[in-house]
């Protein structure tokens, strides 16, 4: 599995394409003065701060587990991504701002051709590193270099929209069209921000693995009952880049320990295969015993009460 800490080249390259940017909005802004533009190098500020934020997280998520934290440090990527949720939000919220200013005090706009070839110049350098965060994110898993994209990506639709806005008033003398179009990308901004939010608070309420990749352990386990094995009290869930999976595996009261042993170590190796980076763990059973089939609920204490209270 890559460890997070082999992924912050990735965030530092965000960092680099967030202060390269930053310079290319103020200098449009400056040119023509657009309320758009200045919105816009307002969210690069963001940015910024953003991609600062998530070099740190891949450093803390990469320190290795310890008496206080045995699953390791993995979780911290989705405090980034939450707190990079909120920062979009209030980059929407600014942005809202000094647009509904400047719909009450319209002004013309100044040098508009070079301000918008600045603005495209910008525009590509985050569309193409979100391009590559991302990609990096999907491969390894990596929650906090999709936030981070995603956020470059939003910042894209936020200078598109500027441009359009800025070209509209210039061509129609319409100026209030510059912070209108401003307000109209800032509700945008806002759902993305809200996503990103919504993910991160799932992961640190333990949310279960992907459809897919239960669907993937169960076929594994499925194909062992050719062999007179059972299963149940199958868990899942997602710490940033690294997977957790629980279960309860039944065999013949017959078997030997060793036999029992081979076996979930034949069965870990092969869903560790299926899921690379995923931790298993399982509980040996005997099919015969009844008890074996009590113990389904996540609180076995709870259970137990249950079973004493109903004299089983």
């Amino acid at each position: 599995m890559t460890s997070p800490r082999s992924l912050t080249g990735f965030a530092w390259l965000s960092v680099a394409a967030a202060v390269i940017t930053i310079g290319l909005k103020l200098a449009a802004y400056i040119l023509t003065g657009s309320v758009g533009l200045l919105s816009d190098a307002m969210e690069s500020l963001v940015n910024l701060a953003a991609a600062l934020l998530a070099v740190w997280t891949l450093f803390f998520a990469a320190q290795p587990p310890d008496e206080e934290h045995p699953y390791g440090h993995t979780k911290a990527e989705y405090f980034a991504s939450g707190a990079e949720g909120f920062l979009i939000l209030g980059a929407a919220v600014s942005i809202g701002y000094v647009a509904v200013q400047r719909i009450l005090e319209p002004r013309p706009i100044q040098n508009v051709e070079t301000g918008l070839l600045v603005s495209v110049a910008a525009a590509a350098v985050n569309f193409s590193v979100a391009q590559i965060l991302l990609s990096a994110g999907h491969r390894y898993g990596a929650i906090v270099l999709e936030a981070d994209a995603r956020h470059l990506l939003a910042d894209v639709w936020t200078t598109v929209g500027v441009i359009a806005g800025v070209i509209a008033a210039t061509l129609t003398g319409i100026y209030i069209l510059d912070p209108l179009v401003g307000l109209a990308v800032a509700a945008n901004i806002v759902r993305s921000g809200i996503s990103l939010v919504r993910r991160s608070v799932l992961g640190l309420m333990d949310t279960a693995l992907p459809p897919e990749e239960q669907q993937l352990i169960r076929a594994i386990l499925d194909r062992y009952r050719e062999r007179g094995v059972n299963y149940h009290a199958l868990r899942t869930r997602q710490a940033g880049m690294r997977r957790f999976m629980s279960v309860h595996v039944l065999v013949p009261g017959s078997w030997t320990v060793a036999e029992g042993h081979h076996l979930v170590e034949e069965l870990e190796t092969e869903v560790r295969k299926a899921l690379p980076g995923v931790t298993v763990l399982t509980h040996l059973e005997p099919l015969e015993d009844p008890r074996a089939w009590q113990d389904l609920t996540l609180d076995r204490s709870a259970a137990d009460g249950a079973r004493g209270t109903t004299g089983h």
